[in-house]
């Protein structure tokens, strides 16, 4: 099967890497060094629906990775040319690329999430500020922003001054609507499915850290780290299908929205239940360096059905028993002024250890060294037996890898996060 791969961040190396494993020839575009190292790259603009649509005629099968392509339509432009495609058309990436849009569709598919306001003037915003009052506060941009268009606050005027930055063009048209949202406590959960836009097959959880600093502290980046699966109370997943997924997938075909690929629900597992927050329009990152590692079986074939829109109905998909851990390796400035052009030492160290996997993120080969090019640098993954034995893998192995002003957090997937409290009331 030949394969072209749309990205180049760390989520993309994965996808490349497991695509590889099940025997596919992967080209990448743009790519990265790690995904060079599979395959041939190309100069394709991700964004550009009649760019990615003129090289897919060489090609069996292709995958979008990121959000941006997906919600520029680059999908639809792939499977008019006559391509089968991993990813939904920009009427079904508008669940990530709106947050309004979003709850609007919770709303009507009956799914449980916090209260919200769609504004888009400093008058609604005040509104909606002493609605939420006393906090914390919840301000996002409603499009897409890097994973960086949001602020939690118990401080109504860092709230305010937030939107203030959103609506005066922070994030260009992004922000052109804020939306103002219930904060919702507790452990927050990732959730992973496959569709073929009639039926869909469950993948693995995660658990991802949002926030650049131990316990949470520090500004909203992409993901600072992860791991999977998640612990969680028995009939907990089959109930977030029931209750979350399936009607949402319901609700997209009523409005007549052809939605093929991956749905990611991110929730929060409150007192009440569970939560949704947030629907992506593809799998997460770095929650894919977790996922796939723990798959088995033929994972070009899995998304060549759903591309197709026939097969998933009767398939399901099976998993080591084992965990997976991923700890971020930064670049300094991370997330407001990222440095660029450090070399990384250390990438040979770490390459054939065994139950680790290193993934490319933010890197480029400048002249046959490795350097970093973005904030998120690169993604060390350890595997175990169990959770505590695979994080000791993760960060034996990012301490062995280098680079000027690297940064990271200690706490990821420790006692605390794995096996924080989820209430007995909850689903």
């Amino acid at each position: 099967m030949r394969v072209l791969l749309i990205g180049g961040g760390g989520r993309e190396h994965a996808l490349g890497w497991r695509l590889a494993q099940s025997g596919a020839h992967v080209t990448s575009a743009p790519g990265n060094p790690g995904l060079a190292e599979i395959g041939s790259v190309r100069s394709i603009i991700p964004d550009s629906p009649a760019a990615v649509a003129g090289a897919a005629v060489d090609f069996d099968l292709v995958v979008i990775g990121p959000e941006a392509p997906l919600a520029a339509g680059v999908a639809d432009a792939v499977r008019a040319a006559g391509v089968p495609c991993v990813g939904p058309g920009a009427d079904g990436a508008r669940l990530e690329a709106s947050k309004a849009f979003a709850k609007d569709v919770m709303i009507a598919a009956g799914v449980p999430t916090g209260r919200f306001f769609a504004v888009s003037n400093l008058d609604a915003v005040d509104k909606a500020l002493d609605e939420m009052s006393p906090g914390p506060y919840v301000v996002k941009a409603d499009g897409l922003a890097g994973g960086k268009g949001v602020v939690v606050t118990d401080d109504i005027g860092v709230a305010r001054a937030w939107a203030r930055d959103c609506l005066d063009g922070r994030f260009a048209e992004a922000g052109d609507v804020v939306v103002i949202e219930e904060f919702l406590e507790g452990p927050e959960l990732s959730v992973f499915v496959l569709t073929d836009g009639l039926t869909f097959v469950p993948f693995a959880t995660a658990r991802d850290y949002k926030r650049l600093g131990d316990g949470g502290t520090g500004p909203n980046t992409g993901g600072m780290g992860c791991f999977s699966p998640v612990p969680l109370p028995p009939g907990l997943l089959d109930s977030i299908h029931a209750d979350v997924v399936a009607p949402v997938l319901a609700e997209l075909r009523a409005r007549e929205i052809d939605y093929r690929g991956f749905l990611y629900t991110g929730l929060v597992l409150t007192p009440a239940g569970p939560r949704v927050l947030e629907f992506n329009c593809r799998l997460g990152d770095p929650e894919t360096q977790v996922i796939l590692p723990r798959l088995r079986g033929d994972f070009g074939s899995l998304l060549m059905a759903a591309a197709t829109g026939e097969g998933l109905d009767g398939m399901s998909v099976r998993w080591w028993e084992k965990a997976a851990v991923d700890v971020v390796l930064a670049a300094p400035g991370y997330p407001e002024a990222t440095r660029a052009g450090d070399p990384i030492h250390g990438l040979a160290l770490v390459t054939h250890l065994d139950d680790v996997l290193v993934f490319h993120s933010g890197t480029r080969d400048k002249r046959g060294e490795i350097v970093s090019s973005g904030g998120r640098v690169i993604n060390v993954v350890g595997m175990g037996s169990d959770i505590p034995t695979a994080r000791r893998h993760a960060y034996d192995a990012a301490a062995l890898i280098a680079f000027a002003g690297k940064q990271y957090r200690t706490d990821i997937a420790n006692d605390e996060s794995v096996h924080e409290p989820v209430e007995k009331g909850a689903m």
